[in-house]
């Protein structure tokens, strides 16, 4: 927690974010175009909007496109927690205790949950 104590409650939702941001890039070849980050007690919630490629954007609009991003995109989110933990950890000094994502094909937008062992927002002195 010591690492974080020098950064605001802003600085650190924009770092996660990015770091949010460059993950995407990275695991899917595409990365959103917009990220916002809330912390909230012990929980970040982060909302990624314009996920979707264009081949997604195509699918989605079949009868079961929908459900086969959903599918892959969680796939891959199970593939990588560990990343995404470890990514987590080192920007905000707190452990990862449960992952909760949804993805909406329709809108092109996904939600991540974290929630930390520690309350982050009180801990930073942000009410």
């Amino acid at each position: 927690m010591q690492k974080i104590m020098n950064k605001t409650k802003g600085q650190i939702e924009a770092e996660i974010s990015n770091a949010i941001t460059r993950y995407e890039r990275e695991q899917l070849g595409r990365g959103p175009d917009e990220t916002r980050t809330f912390i909230l007690q012990n929980m970040l919630i982060i909302r990624l909007k314009g996920i979707l490629t264009p081949a997604e954007r195509n699918l989605a609009q079949t009868a079961d496109g929908d459900k086969l991003i959903k599918e892959v995109r969680l796939k891959i989110i199970e593939n990588s927690r560990a990343l995404l933990e470890t990514m987590i950890c080192e920007i905000t000094g707190c452990k990862l205790v449960k992952l909760f994502t949804d993805l909406n094909p329709a809108l092109g937008e996904r939600i991540f949950v974290f929630v930390l062992d520690k309350d982050l927002q009180n801990e930073l002195g942000e009410i």
